[in-house]
């Protein structure tokens, strides 16, 4: 609402005002005056009659006039505030970044060593050379804070996020000795504890593990491909990487799954979940506003990867579909419409046909499923 606006409708309200005044008073002359008639005519009726007849117009634009210069009013004032508290949300980010990076200077300096990681079994020996020079640069601290920051703000709370994957805790309800590849801040692995199953994390952000070992978790920093190759093989019970494959190049990808399906045990589950970008909201949305996304990954190519991996049972299963209000809409016709037989009628069913196959294909392309997951097992 504009200053224009404002003062548009304060000048439609006092012409209105001006006209219910006029109105009334008109209205008034001619109640004394049928009032003082000894005998009443019908044209002392008649004059009656579009006195009260204007003067109840002029209420009706009288009151609609008021409520448009209150509506103003309000819509102006709430356009200030939002001008007002448009700063608060830059300065909410800056300062969740900056917490998050005290928290990682913190955890740098001597006297507050972070707390080591439980012993485990997962425990890898240091990784060859030729692994590393495969292996993505680390972030800075201060980048991994950011971060973190980030994931807070735009993936979502721990909590939220939990939720979300605690679909997957069944898959891997017999397993044991776990590896969740990009743990992040442990949702997965507080769920897969609270499962009773024991299981251990690897995130390239050192930021993110130390969350997760703050929560008591068993999370460690480094790179997932050096980490999983040094492993024995046939020494894990399951694996998951949930919003992790989208960061990989292509070759850094396909020589982990290699590495995996060396590393699982015959029959153990692996489900590598990510951003679906065969639906247009999820790719213009999710995948392009997170800046360390490297490439999309489709759908059938991730099952193929796996695939030619040797894992086997590998499909596909889709999550988080798009809210029904923000999908296209179809036409429902009337039964008398799409029954009668008129040129009209035919035509204009016919066309709320083609609306409503168009709006079919359109929703699939564009508002199917936000998020998939390619679960399959090790031959």
């Amino acid at each position: 609402m504009t200053g224009d606006d404002v003062d548009r409708f304060e000048r439609e309200r006092r012409a209105a005002d001006q006209r219910y005044n006029d109105a009334l008073t008109a209205l008034d002359r001619e109640v004394h005056g049928v009032a003082a008639q000894p005998a009443l005519e019908r044209a002392d009726f008649d004059r009656l009659s579009t006195a009260l007849v204007v003067f109840l117009q002029q209420i009706t634009a009288f009151v609609e006039s008021k409520d448009r210069e209150v509506a103003s009013a309000i819509g102006a004032r709430m356009a200030a505030l939002e001008r007002a508290l448009a700063p608060l949300a830059e300065i909410r980010t800056q300062i969740a970044v900056l917490q998050r990076t005290l928290q990682s200077l913190a955890r740098q300096q001597p006297s507050a060593p972070s707390p080591q990681p439980p012993a485990s079994s997962l425990e890898p020996p240091a990784p060859s050379d030729e692994l590393r020079a495969t292996s993505p640069e680390p972030r800075a601290p201060s980048d991994g804070a950011r971060y973190v920051a980030f994931e807070d703000r735009c993936r979502g709370s721990d909590q939220t996020i939990g939720e979300k994957l605690r679909a997957y805790v069944p898959i891997f309800s017999n397993a044991c000795d776990v590896l969740d590849i990009g743990c992040g801040r442990g949702e997965f692995l507080a769920a897969l504890g609270s499962a009773g199953v024991k299981a251990r994390g690897i995130d390239a952000n050192a930021d993110m593990a130390e969350i997760a070992r703050e929560r008591g978790l068993d999370a460690t920093s480094g790179d997932a491909l050096n980490y999983v190759d040094a492993l024995p093989d046939d020494s894990l019970g399951g694996v998951i990487a949930t919003q992790v494959v989208e960061h990989l190049e292509p070759a850094y990808l396909i020589r982990l799954l290699d590495v995996l399906a060396r590393k699982l045990r015959p029959g153990a589950p692996i489900v590598l979940e990510t951003i679906n970008p065969a639906c247009w909201l999820a790719f213009f949305s999710s995948y392009i506003r997170d800046f360390t996304h490297v490439r999309p990954v489709h759908p059938e190519t991730l099952q193929y990867l796996l695939q030619a991996s040797g894992f086997a049972g590998v499909e596909i299963r889709y999550s988080a579909p798009v809210p029904e209000h923000m999908k296209m809409k179809t036409i429902d016709l009337p039964p008398n419409v799409l029954a009668a037989t008129d040129p009209a009628a035919m035509a204009l069913a016919g066309l709320a046909h083609t609306v409503n196959v168009n709006a079919v294909i359109l929703n699939q392309l564009m508002f199917s499923y936000l998020d998939y997951a390619v679960v399959g097992f090790r031959a």
